[in-house]
């Protein structure tokens, strides 16, 4: 664990001190922010929409995803691809590190930078608290929606990130990887209604509902197990496929 621990700290030390880093802060908070904006307009019009602010905000609108997709990208891009290009990852691994604690280092230093990265939108919940009452528990869960599918989207660019020397090349095939594992089960769920198995493992698999659900304080377990034994299984492919790498 403590092997584990070091790697982390590492990884986050390389996000906070590469300029990269800033930017990718400056452009999620900057675009969050709009869409944000946005949103408070749309509910200020006469027949504007109805719910709540936070619940459209928080992974139920079109601008979220494509972002959202594009900046998990932009975060595990280096994780792999980076460390096989300049060569050091050949020093990481003859260090007394295992394959699981390399790849559960960097995915732990990843995952703490999409924390932190949505840490400060907490502010929007503030500022709409002073003007109007907020049930808590939906953007609770919402959150909690934000973190899981954010765990399993980055433990799927991890895996990319392995398999490429070029962080570029693994930004965009992390991006379009998440993007049909986003939009297959959002348009092809209603199309597949002959087959009541595929229709209903489409239909787990649809995070766009999950968004749905949670926005609303609805925590399903069957999403939980989803996002956990994904994100579970993505890091063990990330291990495997670490391990084969090493033998080439």
């Amino acid at each position: 664990m403590s092997r584990i621990w070091q790697i982390c700290l590492r990884e986050v030390r390389a996000y906070f001190v590469s300029p990269i880093a800033y930017i990718v802060m400056t452009a999620f908070l900057f675009l969050n922010g709009l869409i944000f904006w946005l949103i408070l307009n749309a509910f200020s019009r006469p027949g504007g929409p109805s719910g709540s602010v936070m619940q459209i905000f928080l992974a139920r609108n079109v601008f979220y995803w494509f972002f959202f997709l594009l900046f998990i990208a932009a975060i595990t891009m280096r994780l792999f691809a980076e460390e096989r290009r300049s060569g050091t990852l050949e020093l990481l691994m003859t260090a007394p590190v295992t394959d699981a604690e390399a790849v559960l280092g960097k995915y732990f230093g990843a995952l703490f930078f999409y924390v932190a990265l949505w840490l400060p939108t907490l502010l929007y919940v503030v500022i709409l608290k002073r003007y109007s009452p907020l049930d808590m528990g939906p953007i609770a869960s919402g959150y909690l929606y934000l973190f899981l599918v954010g765990a399993m989207f980055l433990a799927l660019g991890l895996l990319v990130s392995i398999l490429t020397r070029s962080q570029i090349v693994a930004a965009m095939i992390s991006f379009v990887l998440m993007f049909v594992l986003f939009l297959v089960p959002v348009f092809f769920e209603s199309l597949l209604s002959s087959s009541r198995f595929l229709q209903s493992l489409l239909a787990y698999m649809n995070t766009w509902n999950h968004a749905g659900d949670f926005s609303k304080g609805i925590v399903d377990s069957r999403p939980l197990v989803y996002y956990a034994t994904s994100t579970a299984f993505l890091l063990f492919l990330s291990v495997w496929t670490l391990a084969a790498k090493k033998g080439q």
